[in-house]
């Protein structure tokens, strides 16, 4: 009997703790559970476990094997999915987080073209606004439209892009040009409830201090198309990512204002688990995306210009 099979038969009693509860978990006899055990611990010449005829406990030695066997058999898994992967021809499914802002915008397109270019891989979308948990809910993979914080996961930044305060012509001409970030607070604002501070605007004031104003108005929403929509019927001011409103910037259905002073250290990342050996198809989602956003996404440039 090899070595890696008693090692996980060892590491199922402790997790299980119990040769009973292990036996039922792996589908195997509490008798050849036990066997794999004793022979590893004469193998070792050293005493893991400590039995008795209700319970167990860890020597010393067994506390030290458990957590380097654990390392191990991570390590050895892993090593084996991402030879799996490989010999699979990037074939296989990938679960997949995304803000409903991505598919309702024209970067959405990005996941379709994956999909036509690896008929061989299934996508499945979960399209979510809230920060999913992706170890526990078992994503492969999340794309975020945010400011990345510290985290655990592994991110790869696939493009940056710039928030930007609208407003139509109308509006302005009704309302008049804000002369600083601080006068938001008394003009009519459309507040997008999905923006991490929701209706406060943080901005740099002219000494470059971090600041913030806080914006009121009629309509509070979770979702930037539906901000963006209210904005073009001129019913106020509204802080939106570039890429939603740039043909709107581009074509004078907008006006940017303040350019230059909105805190601007957001972008879109792929986010995944924290593995040594990512999946072939996983990383080649990453990658492929990566070049698509480099090929095809632009940058407004300030005050609508073209």
């Amino acid at each position: 009997m090899d070595t890696l099979t008693r090692m996980r038969a060892f590491v199922a009693v402790v997790d299980n703790e119990g040769f009973s509860a292990a036996a039922r978990a792996q589908g195997r006899s509490k008798a050849l559970l036990s066997k794999y055990v004793r022979e590893l611990e004469d193998d070792l010449g050293a005493l893991l476990l400590n039995r008795t005829t209700r319970q167990f406990s860890l020597t010393e030695a067994g506390h030290t094997y458990y957590r380097r066997a654990l390392d191990l058999l991570r390590e050895f898994d892993d090593l084996r999915d991402e030879i799996r992967d490989t010999r699979s021809d990037l074939a296989g499914p990938i679960k997949i987080s995304a803000p409903r802002s991505l598919a309702d915008a024209a970067i959405g397109q990005s996941l379709v073209d994956f999909a036509v270019a690896h008929p061989e891989i299934r996508l499945d979308i979960d399209l979510d606004d809230r920060f999913v948990d992706l170890v526990e809910e078992g994503f492969d993979l999340a794309i975020r439209i945010t400011q990345l914080e510290d985290s655990t996961l592994i991110a790869r930044r696939l493009n940056p892009f710039r928030l930007v305060l609208c407003a139509t012509p109308a509006v302005i001409e009704r309302h008049g040009t804000p002369e600083s970030m601080a006068e938001l607070a008394r003009l009519p604002f459309i507040v997008d409830t999905n923006a991490r501070r929701r209706n406060i605007i943080p901005y740099r004031d002219d000494d470059g201090q971090a600041t913030s104003v806080t914006v009121d108005g009629r309509i509070s929403v979770n979702s930037p198309l539906a901000v963006r929509m209210a904005g073009l019927a001129d019913l106020g001011f509204f802080v939106s990512p570039d890429f939603i409103v740039l043909e709107d910037l581009q074509a004078g259905r907008l006006v940017e204002l303040m350019a230059g002073q909105l805190e601007n250290d957001a972008g879109i990342y792929a986010v995944y688990p924290h593995r040594r050996y990512l999946p072939a198809r996983v990383r080649a989602l990453v990658d492929y995306l990566a070049d698509w956003f480099k090929s095809n996404c632009r940058t407004p440039r300030r005050n609508g210009a073209s």
